[in-house]
């Protein structure tokens, strides 16, 4: 009994472990100013994860990129000149909502090109086969049914 004891609490241990994680803790100057950092970390892609926000990432690069955002924050730049920056220095793909431009042309447009491949696909698929079923039959020759021994 005891030993069940044991290792059910050893385990309760290594579970609520798993479940911590560390958070940066940032001196804000006010509440204001941390709504703003969170706002401005969740529009910003994790370079390492890719489908999570820099705010939400617990990747060592998220961890420097919100230490690199807090600082311009703290230097007096705005959203837009942050964004800048960091786009210069990652290019578009750390924005989850990336500008219109050449070079991203298939990033907007790309899924909506596949849904139209795809649907006309189908389209296709179900009028050849209707085609094939619709057409008329060839003629059946009669059959013999009598025995010609």
């Amino acid at each position: 009994m005891i030993l069940r004891l044991r290792v059910l609490v050893i385990a309760l241990c290594i579970a609520a472990s798993m479940l911590a994680h560390a958070v940066d803790p940032l001196p804000f100057k006010d509440r204001a100013e941390e709504l703003r950092f969170q706002a401005l970390t969740k529009q910003l892609r994790c370079l390492v994860c890719q489908n999570e926000s820099l705010a939400d990432s617990n990747a060592p690069l998220a961890a420097d990129l919100r230490r690199d955002v807090f600082a311009q924050m703290q230097a007096g730049k705005s959203d837009a000149e942050i964004k800048a920056w960091l786009t210069a220095r990652y290019s578009d793909f750390v924005l989850y909502d990336p500008p219109l431009h050449g070079a991203t042309l298939l990033l907007w447009f790309g899924p909506a090109l596949v849904l139209l491949a795809g649907g006309a696909a189908v389209v296709f698929a179900v009028r050849r086969r209707a085609r094939v079923t619709t057409a008329p039959a060839a003629p059946q020759a009669a059959i013999d049914t009598e025995d010609d021994w």
